[in-house]
């Protein structure tokens, strides 16, 4: 029998809508699936079936029985993968941007998954079928360092690791906008936004807690760029992107949060033609740290910058005379945790 999703509505959150609600709650269910759902009988308010227009007032329980998720299966597929470490229990992967993470509608192969069942003969059925040793992801256009898990011990291991944001994640990002602090950090809650189902924002009253934490390495003023790295607390969808977003700090290439305008008034002829010829917004997990599933022992990963985002750095580190090693320098995020 399939679970049942359970929903506590608070007081604070009426008047408003069942579907809305829903829709705010649920990010991972799409308009037309939550109609089907309630139009099946399948949401009941208090133990009574309700209507999509039903209001809350605030206080109700409500109980959604899901279908049953139908199988996606995922064939081994040799996709040439950058291995950055490999044992029995995991394997650590720097993902290159455009390689989507796990097949989904849209995606049916070409996967990291599909990629990973070929290399690891013994993935399947691990953390479920349609993510099989998938313990988290990047977005299809953000590169770097991702680990998988090979059996249920380690899948159990890291899961719960990123549960208690024990996990040592940095990010680097190349952002529009000038800022004036040195470092901050972003408190707010995250869900599906209201409106855009494909977006996520801070603005629906069905967010989950979402911290960033975030530093300026370099400041290109004249250009009005900057060059951040950022420390997540917590792993909600499009965090980064969102905040930043947010912050009018849009990432540079972001198609859904970002500002494309921004990148076609750089005076710079040169940089803003290498902005424009970016593909994807620049985003790059560039650690990853956690305690081994098996010894216990703490270990941490790093991805190089990939080529076409060090290709926009070296302009801008020679146009400021800037060394390479002003990228990144200690005393970042992870001390201010």
């Amino acid at each position: 029998m399939t679970d049942l999703i359970r929903l506590d509505v608070a007081p604070g959150q009426g008047p408003q809508r069942l579907d809305r609600f829903l829709a705010e709650a649920l990010e991972d269910y799409s308009r037309a699936q939550l109609k089907k759902l309630i139009d099946d009988g399948r949401v009941r308010l208090d133990g009574i079936p309700v209507k999509a227009g039903t209001r809350l007032k605030g206080g109700e329980t409500i109980l959604l029985a899901p279908f049953k998720p139908e199988p996606i299966n995922a064939i081994p597929q040799d996709i040439p993968l950058n291995i950055l470490y490999e044992d029995s229990d995991l394997i650590v992967i720097d993902k290159p941007a455009g390689m989507v993470v796990h097949p989904a509608p849209g995606h049916p192969d070409g996967t990291l998954v599909n990629a990973l069942l070929y290399h690891c003969r013994d993935l399947a059925g691990i953390g479920g079928e349609l993510r099989p040793g998938i313990v988290h992801r990047l977005d299809k256009d953000t590169s770097g360092v991702l680990v998988a898990t090979k059996n249920d011990l380690a899948h159990q291991s890291l899961a719960e690791q990123f549960k208690e944001h024990s996990i040592r994640r940095r990010y680097l990002a190349l952002v529009h906008g000038q800022v004036q602090q040195a470092r901050g950090v972003v408190d707010k809650a995250i869900g599906r936004h209201p409106t855009e189902r494909k977006k996520m924002s801070s603005r629906s009253r069905q967010g989950r807690r979402a911290v960033t934490r975030w530093e300026v390495l370099r400041r290109f003023d004249l250009d009005r760029l900057s060059w951040l790295e950022l420390a997540l607390e917590t792993g909600r969808t499009h965090q980064i992107r969102v905040h930043m977003s947010e912050l009018n700090l849009p990432l540079v290439g972001d198609p859904v949060y970002g500002q494309q305008r921004r990148a076609n008034a750089v005076a710079d002829l040169e940089l803003r033609k290498r902005l424009q010829r970016l593909q994807r917004q620049a985003l790059h997990a560039r650690l990853l740290g956690f305690r081994h599933p098996t010894s216990g022992e703490y270990q941490e990963f790093r991805s190089p910058l990939p080529e076409d985002l060090g290709q926009i750095l070296d302009y801008l580190d020679e146009k400021y005379q800037l060394s390479e090693s002003s990228r990144l320098v200690v005393g970042t995020p992870a001390d201010a945790e």
